[in-house]
């Protein structure tokens, strides 16, 4: 089966992406992780996480944060500078990339087209392979800058769903509300609520 995309950037709320990380895990899904360096620092600081940067050495100790063990598969990580590697090409089949969270400045280089790192390249190629592309951007407030970025993404049919937390279902804890949101980026990716 072809595998999601998930990227983290440097915004707060990476909690939302390990939850998607695992959820998806036990769905059986297959996950391509890029983390861009200030979304590194955030996973650091939020998360309790201890990455260097170098892929080589923090690959193993995302698996392990995110729950798998040495010998599973299904999650692979990328260094977000590696424009060359797989996920920065079409002809590389994935069902679709979730951005989670969203900084503003990777939206602003989505919706520009930049390709500046591979998390902007990989965006880029599934916008034009007509893929689905979730960003969860986190800012507030936010700027005319920031809505008229979000607008030109719609506009081109991605979605955009920034974490806000719902209260109408009664959540008890945190959880309840990063579990919720989870559950809606999933509906988003045409995945059962199951």
């Amino acid at each position: 089966m072809d595998p999601w995309v998930v990227a983290i950037t440097g915004a707060t709320g990476p909690v939302y992406a390990k939850r998607l990380i695992e959820t998806l895990r036990l769905c059986g899904e297959t996950i391509c992780l890029v983390i861009s360096g200030p979304g590194r620092r955030v996973v650091n600081d939020e998360l309790g996480w201890a990455l260097t940067g170098d892929i080589r050495d923090d690959r193993e100790h995302i698996r392990s944060y995110c729950g798998y063990s040495p010998d599973e598969e299904g999650l692979s990580c990328y260094d977000w500078q590696d424009i060359g590697c797989c996920l920065a090409s079409g002809s590389f089949r994935t069902r679709g990339m979730f951005v989670v969270p969203c900084s503003m400045a990777t939206l602003a280089g989505i919706a520009a087209g930049s390709s500046r790192n591979l998390i902007e390249r990989a965006a880029d190629v599934t916008i034009k392979e007509r893929r689905r592309l979730i960003l969860a951007p986190r800012e507030t407030p936010l700027s005319p800058i920031h809505l008229r970025n979000m607008l030109t993404l719609a506009e081109m049919g991605v979605y955009i769903a920034p974490p806000m937390p719902a209260f109408y279902f009664g959540p008890g804890s945190l959880d309840d509300l990063v579990d919720f949101f989870v559950k809606r980026v999933l509906s988003l990716a045409g995945m059962s609520n199951e």
